[in-house]
């Protein structure tokens, strides 16, 4: 299988110049905010932004959106992309939740957060924030599936609507909890 490359070239332009997408639905904390100045002071800008070119001549951001707002002015690298809206619209939905279906080999990633963090008060302060987050998730979730009831349901296909309004009427005379759908 041939994958179509996508990528039509790397610009470097203001972050102001880039239009933000206005179906991007990531919302960013001021700890995240924090936690990438922390980085940018650290080691700098070490990852270009995506976008795509629109009819008028600029660019909207496809991913990048908090990188592009920390400092407008800044020159930013940006990976230009041959997509259309649609596409755009379905990599904005995609790229950060594939991300994060990845999981982690956890001797390895102790041996690496060992090192880094060592040598690096910024990822540090991140791996702190986000075990913090990891355990409220946790416990969170852990509340939610002890109130979500187990509900099992029976299909029955039917003829035509006769018979489907005949078997409601009995199945809601016999008590059961039932509704009417169409498929």
């Amino acid at each position: 299988m041939t994958i179509r490359n996508r990528i039509m070239k790397h610009l470097r332009m203001k972050a102001k110049d880039l239009v933000p997408h206005e179906m991007n639905p990531r919302v960013h904390s001021n700890a995240q905010r924090r936690a990438l100045q922390l980085l940018y002071d650290e080691i700098g800008f070490a990852r270009s932004l995506l976008a795509y070119p629109v009819a008028d001549g600029r660019f909207k951001l496809i991913d990048g959106h908090l990188r592009a707002s920390m400092d407008p002015e800044q020159e930013v690298d940006v990976e230009v992309l041959d997509v259309n809206d649609a596409e755009a619209r379905a990599l904005l939905l995609a790229i950060d939740p594939l991300a994060q279906l990845a999981g982690y080999d956890s001797d390895t990633l102790d041996k690496l957060r060992e090192i880094v963090d060592a040598d690096s008060a910024a990822v540090k302060s991140l791996w702190d924030v986000l075990q913090e987050a990891s355990e409220r998730t946790k416990h969170a979730l852990k509340s939610a599936e002890r109130e979500i009831e187990e509900r099992f349901f029976v299909l029955i296909e039917c003829e035509d609507d006769d018979e489907q309004r005949e078997l409601l009427e009995r199945f809601q005379g016999e008590g059961l909890k039932c509704q009417a759908k169409m498929g």
